[in-house]
């Protein structure tokens, strides 16, 4: 994904009062060798974009004043109540050198597995993201969670998740649980009711 950047020369509250009065956004980049720089963006574009799920974990080709760098978006402020990205913030990216980054997380299959099918479970998704660590070419859009064995009164934790090559969950020594099946309060599963029948 591209996006575009001129360099910002004016620093300080006020110059940033007056690019966002004029619909741009100031932003950062900086990281690898090079110093970091004070930048501005188009704000539409970038709220647009903010939206997309992609824009935050893929590699972005930031274009600053023609030249053009991979970076990372790495954190971004918005306004508590009106449409309004205040802030960027981007991370170079180095290519020959692993990157520790949040991917979002893709539930799959949970209408076939046995916890909704036999029990009319709910499964609760505990994390919609988890830190990984690989090089920039290795780096998945999101990561697909199959849910099509869990049954009720069973969890899915990092560990049994089937990740891409090249990529390696960053879990601090703890297996964190991902989802949980359990049965809401006062439901009778498909099997109890049919016993309940034959008495």
């Amino acid at each position: 994904m591209k996006v575009v950047a001129f360099k910002r020369e004016l620093q300080g509250s006020g110059a940033s009062r007056r690019l966002r009065n004029s619909g741009q956004t100031p932003g950062i980049v900086y990281g690898g060798t090079e110093p970091a720089i004070t930048i501005s963006l188009d704000h539409n574009a970038l709220y647009h974009a903010l939206k997309k799920e992609a824009f935050h974990s893929s590699i972005l080709d930031l274009e600053i004043d023609g030249v053009s760098q991979q970076v990372l978006l790495r954190d971004f402020q918005v306004h508590a109540f009106k449409q309004l990205v205040l802030h960027a913030d981007f991370q170079r990216v180095d290519q020959n050198k692993k990157m520790h980054t949040k991917v979002a997380l893709h539930f799959v299959n949970a209408e076939v597995s046995p916890a909704v099918k036999l029990h009319g479970a709910t499964i609760s998704h505990v994390a919609n993201e988890i830190d990984v660590s690989c090089l920039p070419k290795d780096l998945p859009e999101f990561i697909t969670v199959d849910l099509a064995n869990i049954d009720v009164g069973h969890s899915l934790h990092v560990g049994d998740l089937v990740l891409p090559a090249g990529v390696t969950a960053v879990t601090h020594g703890a297996n964190l649980t991902i989802a949980t099946a359990s049965v809401p309060a006062g439901h009778v599963s498909a099997e109890a009711a049919a016993a309940e029948e034959k008495k």
